[in-house]
């Protein structure tokens, strides 16, 4: 039985810039944080990438958390997308006046494809937080 999603795993290449961002300015709380090191066989053996180093950290949100990745050892490459892509294209975060977060979130270093866009029952726009990630901005009316 499914009793829903937990969390949303994102790439960052640096997990003190990634907590500064997703902790600081969106205001997920941190929960913990460890690091790999190649020595940890289950850790590999879960994630199919026998010897990987990594640092992480798990965010707790009202519904969802996230958790920040980054990988040491193999070196990432750069899977950043577009909203068409197949996969995991983009995050929505659901906010309380949109406007005002899009300002907030614009002098914190995200860009945005333009100002948020009124579609009458809800808002919403889509933005890269400081690493190149996509997040949508949702307000429900």
């Amino acid at each position: 039985m499914i009793k829903g999603v937990h969390h949303v795993a994102i790439g960052v290449p640096d997990i003190e810039a990634g907590l500064a961002f997703y902790r600081d300015v969106l205001g997920f709380a941190e929960d913990w944080r460890t690091e790999v090191s190649a020595d940890n066989a289950k850790a590999g053996e879960a994630v199919g990438v026998p010897g990987f180093e990594a640092k992480m950290a798990m965010l707790k949100g009202t519904n969802i958390c996230i958790e920040l990745w980054q990988y040491v050892k193999p070196l990432p490459r750069d899977r950043r997308s577009d909203p068409a892509d197949l996969g995991y294209p983009h995050i929505a975060l659901a906010v309380e006046d949109i406007e005002a977060e899009y300002d907030r979130l614009s002098l914190a270093g995200m860009t945005f494809v333009g100002p948020p866009v009124d579609f009458g029952t809800q808002k919403a726009i889509y933005g890269r937080d400081p690493f190149g990630n996509i997040i949508e901005l949702l307000e429900e009316a």
